[in-house]
């Protein structure tokens, strides 16, 4: 991808806005992080922080597939749930200092907005590590619950394209949410019953008196099985609880859109079109994924699930991030891109046998399908890394700053160290 001149004039004119009202953040963790960052010395760069906080993250899911290949939901045992809850709380650090040492170093820039959000593009990864923790692993939780967390990344993104400005509010993903689920892998650590601990009824936590009560208000409402309350699972409370935040989250987004459009004196309606992209690709990938395939199998209660929610992620993170792109480059809104097509290519043929009477081409077993998942997913992933590269190398070229070293262009176009590494020597 090439980053056009005035794109590029739209990176000069780049500054960043946020506005955190976590109550947590400014109490707790943002004391935390401001004595955090001062433990790196002046010649680490900011996006190296940002990419180790990535690291751990990944290294968390490097665990589950060794452990777990078919994501079948089984005890993983203590050490890694435990080293699940210490890696995200690291990735939530490193990525609320990486911005702090770049002030540090006078080095923020839309290279760092990119980056930072690229790296932040994990909603996906925690989703499956999630799932698993919460023993619910092959099921259509887990799909609401990656559909849910990227609405909120999209949501947030699709916000701050057009107020310009990042908020993050009283109960946001990445501050208490992200702490929520560090709370459940800990608990999930440390309880005898690991994973499994979640499947108990949530009357449950209230002893007898509580199920007892429950039973109560299920009589009275007249809940039929499948629904009553006494019967309420603690993974699928956790569930709605996240579908209620995201609800809120989405609703909170379009009112500072909504105030912002109306400051500047423009046109409410134009950015709901924004959204319709998101959820056109989600119902594509939702469609594909119940397509049934050799034996009327569905994708999600088979092994074929995981790498499908590896595509699923990759593909909407580089919709997000050509999103990112519009907004520090100052372009047009992207409505579009390849992978949303590529989707709706491996949703058609899965779905051939019901569009158009016969078996489908590249997915005519579970075999078949197997194989072409992995590879879209391989497909995704190239194409993103492809994406990062070019505009992190493009941006690096044209700001004259240095991705993940402390250095410059001088004036005659030569990479040298920054004053801060010379003055930390």
């Amino acid at each position: 991808m090439r980053i056009t001149k005035p794109q590029l004039a739209g990176v000069d004119a780049y500054r960043y806005s946020g506005i955190d009202r976590s109550l947590l953040s400014r109490w707790v963790l943002g004391p935390f992080w401001t004595w955090l960052v001062t433990l790196f010395p002046r010649n680490v760069a900011p996006n190296t922080i940002t990419l180790l906080g990535l690291c751990t993250v990944l290294g968390n899911v490097a665990t589950m597939v060794a452990l777990d290949p078919g994501y079948a939901g089984r005890d993983l045992g203590t050490w890694v749930y435990a080293s699940w809850a210490l890696g995200l709380f690291v990735y939530q650090s490193m990525d609320a200092i990486d911005g702090k040492q770049a002030r540090r170093l006078g080095m923020g820039s839309a290279l760092g907005e990119m980056f930072d959000h690229g790296c932040g593009e994990c909603p996906g990864l925690e989703v499956i590590l999630a799932g698993h923790a919460l023993g619910l692993s092959r099921s259509w939780w887990t799909v609401a619950s990656q559909i849910a967390s990227l609405t909120n990344f999209y949501a947030s993104t699709w916000e701050e394209y057009h107020t310009g400005t990042l908020y993050l509010s009283y109960f946001s993903g990445p501050v208490e949410g992200i702490l929520l689920i560090v709370a459940i892998y800990a608990l999930t650590a440390l309880h005898p019953d690991h994973n499994a601990l979640w499947a108990r009824p949530v009357c449950a936590l209230g002893g007898q008196a509580g199920c007892d009560l429950a039973a109560s208000v299920d009589d009275a409402l007249g809940l039929k099985n499948g629904v009553r309350l006494s019967a309420l699972p603690v993974n699928v409370a956790f569930m709605v609880f996240g579908a209620v935040g995201t609800v809120s989250n989405i609703l909170t987004s379009y009112y500072n859109v909504v105030a912002a459009r109306r400051k500047a004196g423009k046109p409410l309606g134009p950015p709901l079109l924004g959204f319709l992209p998101f959820v056109l690709h989600t119902l594509i990938l939702v469609s594909w994924l119940h397509a049934p395939a050799g034996g009327g199998v569905e994708i999600v209660h088979d092994a074929r699930f995981l790498p499908f929610l590896g595509y699923w992620g990759m593909s909407v993170a580089y919709q997000v991030s050509q999103l990112i792109l519009a907004h520090v480059t100052k372009s047009p809104f992207p409505y579009w891109n390849g992978m949303m097509v590529y989707s709706l290519f491996g949703a058609v043929d899965a779905n051939a046998q019901w569009l158009f009477g016969h078996e489908p081409y590249l997915q005519s077993s579970p075999v078949a399908a197997g194989v072409f998942i992995k590879m879209s997913f391989v497909i995704a992933l190239f194409n993103y890394i492809r994406f990062a590269r070019e505009v992190i190398w493009q941006m690096c070229e044209h700001t004259g700053i240095a991705c993940f070293t402390v250095r410059h262009k001088d004036k005659d176009g030569r990479w040298v160290q920054n004053d801060e590494v010379k003055k930390a020597r």
